[in-house]
Order: structure tokens, then C-alpha cells, then sequence
């Protein structure tokens, strides 16, 4: 079944933009939220949960603003992106997660993205 593109917005206020970068580009930012341990060797990501561990490459990079990913064992035209879109107006940062699943995961997937937002705003003290 082909994967289809999902895209959530998630919104954040009084949180330094330097700081929801950190969390969604590093290695140790995405290990206080994402995943239980990430390491990185160059543009290759290992997320490690419990006992199991995927590997994504870094396929794009635009520093301060999105950083997108492809999981390896997944297609060519799969990935899934953190963008960060400020609102210069209010005090608020908006962090857009595209992602891919198929008709039958968005609901899951959805649900677990709110998980993980959950964990980083606890991380971020928000």
C-alpha cells in the first residue's frame, strides 16, 4: 500500500527558536524527546527505542529552520521533516512535521506524533 503525506502543526509559545532547534536537529535534543537514544556518524541518525533501533539518513538540512530524513529501509520519495515557521507578530513558533504513512497508519501515526510533541514540550518545560 503506498504512503501518503501527512502534515501536523504543532504550536509553541515563549520557547526560544534556538532551543526547539537544538532539540529537533541534534542528536541529544532528539534523544530527550524522539527517541530513548539517538547517535549520529556524519548525515546517518540511529534512533534506538528499547531494543529496537532504525536508521535514517539526513537527506536536507537548512540550518535554523527544517531538517528532513529518510528513514533507509523506506522509498525514495518517503521521508519525514521538522520545520520551525515563526510568527513574528505573536511570541509563538510553529514546528511542522511532515510524515508519510499509509491510509491505514495516519490515524496511528498522528496519535503518536501528539505523543511525542507531549514529550518534548515536558522536555522543554513548556
Amino acid at each position: 500500500m503506498k504512503k501518503e503525506k501527512i502534515q501536523l502543526e504543532y504550536v509553541f509559545s515563549n520557547i526560544s527558536i534556538n532551543v526547539l532547534w537544538n532539540n529537533i536537529s541534534t542528536a541529544a535534543g532528539l534523544s530527550e524527546w524522539f527517541a530513548d537514544k539517538v547517535e549520529t556518524q556524519g548525515r546517518i541518525f540511529t534512533f534506538t527505542w528499547g531494543d529496537y533501533s532504525q536508521t535514517a539518513e539526513m537527506i536536507q538540512l537548512h540550518n535554523g529552520s527544517s531538517i528532513r530524513f529518510r528513514w533507509q529501509d523506506d522509498a525514495e520519495h518517503t521521508y519525514f521533516e521538522f520545520r520551525l515557521a515563526v510568527d513574528e507578530l505573536v511570541p509563538q513558533t510553529a514546528l511542522i512535521i511532515i510524515d508519510f504513512a499509509t491510509p491505514d497508519e495516519i490515524n496511528d501515526a498522528t496519535l503518536l506524533w501528539n505523543k511525542q510533541i507531549s514529550n518534548l514540550r515536558l522536555h522543554a518545560g513548556i
